[in-house]
Formats: C-alpha cells, sequence, structure tokens
C-alpha cells in the first residue's frame, strides 16, 4: 500500500501512516485504510497497533485542502448532501467492530479527523511530550463530521464534550489523560502499544471478541436489550474451548494461592 505499511508479527498488525509533510489523513488514506480493515476481519490477527510514521505526528488532521476543495464545489456538495461524511462513519464502524483489539499509538499531534480515527479504536495510548490531541474543527468554521460529535460525547459525557468541541480545544497528553481521552501517556506510545498487544494476545480471542461487542452493542441500546447482548456474549465465552482451558487451570489451583493467580493475570495487563 502507499500511505500504511503494515508489519505483521506474533499475530499482531503494526499499521504506520506515513504522509509527508504534515502526515494529514486524506481520501487516499482512508480508502486503504478501508481496505485494510476488510482483510483484518478475515485474518487470524489478535491485535492491530495504528501508528503514524513521521516524528511527532500520529494523523496530524484530516487535510483541509481536500475539504475545501469539496466545500467550494457547492453543486457537488449539495448532491453528495449528508452522504459526503458516510464512508467514513462506515470505516470507523467497521473498525470498531472487529473480533480483535484495535489501538492507537498516538505518538504526535492527533487533532481533527486522526483524533476522530482514534475514538474508534480500542485503546489510546498517548506519547509523553510536546503534542496536542483534540477537535479544532470549529475554529475552521466547521465541525467534526467524522463521528467526533458522537463519539466523544459518549466517551467523557456530553456536558465536556460540548465543552471541548465548542471551544476547539486540543490539549497536551497529560491534559487528555486527566479527560480521558487517552488510557496511557508513555514515553513512547508505539513501543507500549506493542507491549500492550502481546500481554492481549495471551488471553482468550472469543472474549476478547465477545467483550467488544457485549460494551459497545450494548452501550448503543437501552438496558435490557444491553443484558441480551450480554447474556449471548457471556454464553459464547462459556462454549469456548479457551473459557474451559483457563478455568480448570483455576480450579486446579490451591484455594489460598488464587488470589495471587487472578493477580499475575491481571498484571500482565496492567504492569505496576
Amino acid at each position: 500500500m502507499g500511505l500504511w505499511n503494515v508489519v505483521t508479527e506474533d499475530g499482531i498488525a503494526v499499521a504506520t501512516y506515513t504522509n509527508p509533510p504534515m502526515n494529514y489523513f486524506c481520501a487516499e488514506g482512508t480508502q486503504e485504510l478501508d481496505s485494510l480493515v476488510s482483510q483484518w476481519r478475515h485474518s487470524e490477527l489478535r491485535a492491530v497497533i495504528l501508528t503514524g510514521g513521521m516524528n511527532g505526528k500520529f494523523i496530524t488532521h484530516y487535510s483541509v485542502e481536500e475539504l475545501l476543495a469539496l466545500a467550494e464545489d457547492r453543486e457537488g456538495l449539495q448532491q453528495a448532501g449528508t452522504t459526503l461524511t458516510h464512508g467514513y462513519h462506515q470505516l470507523l464502524r467497521r473498525m470498531r467492530d472487529l473480533p480483535i483489539p484495535v489501538i492507537a499509538a498516538m505518538n504526535g499531534d492527533t487533532m481533527g479527523g486522526g483524533f476522530e480515527l482514534s475514538l474508534a479504536c480500542d485503546i489510546r495510548i498517548g506519547a509523553a511530550g510536546d503534542h496536542r490531541f483534540g477537535l479544532p474543527e470549529v475554529t475552521l468554521g466547521i465541525l467534526p463530521g467524522g463521528c467526533g460529535t458522537q463519539r466523544l460525547s459518549r466517551l467523557i459525557g456530553a456536558g465536556r464534550a460540548i465543552d471541548f468541541i465548542l471551544r476547539g480545544r486540543i490539549c497536551r497528553p497529560e491534559e487528555a489523560l486527566a479527560l480521558g481521552l487517552v488510557h496511557e501517556v508513555a514515553p513512547d506510545a508505539a513501543r507500549r502499544a506493542r507491549e500492550f498487544a502481546g500481554e492481549l494476545v495471551t488471553l482468550s480471542p472469543v472474549a476478547m471478541a465477545e467483550i467488544k461487542r457485549a460494551v459497545y452493542q450494548g452501550s448503543e441500546i437501552h438496558l435490557e436489550g444491553g443484558l441480551e447482548i450480554e447474556s449471548d456474549a457471556f454464553l459464547q465465552t462459556m462454549l469456548s474451548d479457551e473459557g474451559v482451558q483457563v478455568m480448570r487451570e483455576y480450579v486446579a489451583t490451591p484455594l489460598q494461592a488464587r488470589r495471587d493467580w487472578l493477580e499475575r493475570k491481571a498484571a500482565l495487563i496492567h504492569p505496576r
């Protein structure tokens, strides 16, 4: 591929986006990512990491040059109507719905469309340093049209999201962590993402897929419907060979050692 370079090792695909000089997202980049997501859905992968290939830049934001060209084509814009953003919405929905964890290694500036891409990932790891994360669209006279208004409000609540988006806020990594925009801040986001993915692939792939399904699908509907999704997801994990194997290992552990067993397992994902 042209803008995305993918390296796969140990069941983990690392997809690196490089678009000099500013690492802006663009139509070509979204089309390539769409093709990759289709491949990943039908692969044996256990995790995916998205990262940027330029120093200090994850995906800086979507190309304003492309957006301006669309805006200046008034007739074409009217004909496209609200379908203008449907393709990007569908891409991010399909990426979110992959049955494997998707981790954003935000190793630099991540704003606008790049930040919206990260919001569709399961885990976001920000790089410590002089970077900016956020949604500055209002300062350009537009709004986040690639899921930002919807995913951010679901992530941090409508009250904080409206303040964030109305003011076109961009923030440093530590503030992003405090706001709940990223899960971790690390000196090397790509390296930490690789460690995180390596930890996740030791766990049941059935459990990973069903957890994602229960959380995401359940959060979009009423409680009773969500509980039905959870019940079905729980059943699928109980029917999995991995679930039976790990529960047998736990039951074979002496009673007094079981807490330590659980703590060791949890430490894989949350190292001290």
